[in-house]
């Protein structure tokens, strides 16, 4: 298969196929978080010291950091070319007839499942840098897209940034969930679109 048929590929898949297929690889990644856990943290203390209810963390380095984010999209989108910030399809069929609910469950679970396993797992074990890069690879579908590749891989270092300061996953969650929920918003209502 080649990268440039994978828009054609999507297209033929209906909505909800879409939408299971995301639901199925993030079980994956929860499914490889929690063996890896197993057999990369000496003990559940050593993972739970990951997740810290710091109020503070949370809103200057998370929430401050996801709005962020999403305020440079958006120039960029408005910026740049609609082909610029165009995936193959995948993240309009995920999102554009989604209720809000299911929207907000996307968004956590992607946030939740991703971070478990890039800041978690791979940035712990790994380091930093290690992190970021395999998190930006998963994104696949961005490798022939500059400014998507380029935006997911500085994305990826920020969130890994802030884990490098706090040590805290929910800083990390909380600024994914914030970027992937506006974002999944914005494409069901039309926003920017």
């Amino acid at each position: 298969m080649k990268w440039t048929n994978q828009a054609e590929i999507i297209k033929q898949l209906s909505d909800r196929q879409v939408v299971n297929h995301l639901y199925l690889t993030q079980g994956i990644i929860l499914a490889i978080t929690m063996i890896a856990s197993i057999f990369l943290f000496p003990s559940l203390t050593k993972w739970l010291d990951l997740w810290k209810y710091d109020v503070n963390e949370i809103l200057i380095y998370g929430v401050s950091a996801g709005f962020l984010v999403i305020i440079i999209d958006v120039l960029l989108m408005i910026c740049l070319p609609k082909r610029f910030y165009d995936d193959g399809g995948i993240n309009e069929k995920v999102f554009r007839s989604r209720p809000v609910f299911e929207i907000l469950w996307i968004a956590f679970l992607v946030a939740f499942a991703e971070e478990l396993l890039f800041r978690g797992i791979l940035h712990t074990t790994f380091g930093y840098i290690t992190a970021s890069i395999a998190f930006a690879f998963i994104h696949l579908r961005y490798l022939t897209k500059p400014v998507l590749l380029i935006s997911v891989l500085l994305i990826s270092f920020y969130l890994g940034w802030m884990f490098e300061v706090t040590n805290n996953l929910l800083v990390t969650i909380t600024a994914h969930f914030i970027i992937d929920f506006i974002l999944g918003l914005m494409i069901r209502f039309k926003i920017m679109g």
